[in-house]
């Protein structure tokens, strides 16, 4: 079993720290759950780590993501001599069978009792309805959920349709007035996260007058970690509360 880890995803820093207090020897600035993450030291950015002084806490491990993490800073870890494990998340399935392989696999944890409760709770979930849906994510330039998303897979199993999930992009650009006029023309509603922009009710559903605005967790629709199973019912009543 591996014994000290270095965690570079808030999600996968939740997951291994419920699973097993301890392990964690350095997160990110954005690491905020759980709220005690004990002794471990915080390096820097997602994207912009202390390679040099993550190498210097001596991890087994270093656990990153694909999307989230810059591959210049994990060659660099590697060149260091560190190990590191990329994570790849485009989906629920793709979410979980990620998790056991770092927690089980690489850790060589037990499964731990929240994946199972996660697979149970997604198993249970039924559609809010047959909604269209604009998801941005930025503002500033306007940023909004495009084709492979994790979290425009989660709103899917609920219902509630992207209508952008057959973009080239994953995350594509839009011009403000052109998905003003979208999201007025083609969509029940709109799905405004807390994160990674931090949408509010004052900041985000004026740029859409006329089309319903559902105020979401962004950890619930983003994270794949113990949030996961909660996330199910706190997206779906996000979207039945939309006005």
């Amino acid at each position: 079993m591996r014994r000290r880890v270095v965690s570079l995803v808030p999600s996968l820093t939740e997951a291994v720290a419920v699973s097993a207090p301890g392990l964690l020897v350095g997160v990110t600035d954005w690491c905020t759950h759980p709220g005690d993450l004990g002794a471990a030291e915080r390096i820097g950015g997602t994207k912009n780590p202390d390679v040099g002084r993550i190498a210097e806490l001596r991890p087994d491990l270093v656990i990153a993501n694909e999307e989230e993490n810059r591959a210049p800073d994990l060659d660099a870890l590697r060149a260091a001599g560190v190990e590191v494990l990329v994570t790849e998340v485009r989906d629920l399935p793709q979410a979980l069978h990620e998790l056991d392989r770092v927690l089980v696999g690489a850790l060589g944890l037990t499964r731990p009792g929240w994946l199972a409760d996660a697979e149970a709770a997604w198993g249970r979930a039924e559609p809010v309805g047959d909604l269209r849906a604009v998801v941005p994510v930025w503002r500033r330039p306007w940023m909004v959920l495009g084709r492979d998303t994790f979290g425009g897979d989660l709103l899917g199993r609920l219902g509630v349709r992207n209508v952008f999930a057959g973009h080239a992009e994953r995350y594509p650009r839009m011009a403000a007035a052109e998905l003003a006029a979208v999201a007025g023309a083609e969509c029940d509603l709109v799905v405004l996260p807390d994160e990674p922009y931090r949408f509010t009710a004052e900041d985000g559903p004026e740029a859409f007058p006329g089309a319903p605005a559902a105020l979401v967790s962004g950890r619930h629709l983003t994270w794949y970690g113990p949030s996961l199973t909660e996330a199910a019912g706190v997206l779906a009543a996000a979207v039945r509360s939309a006005g």
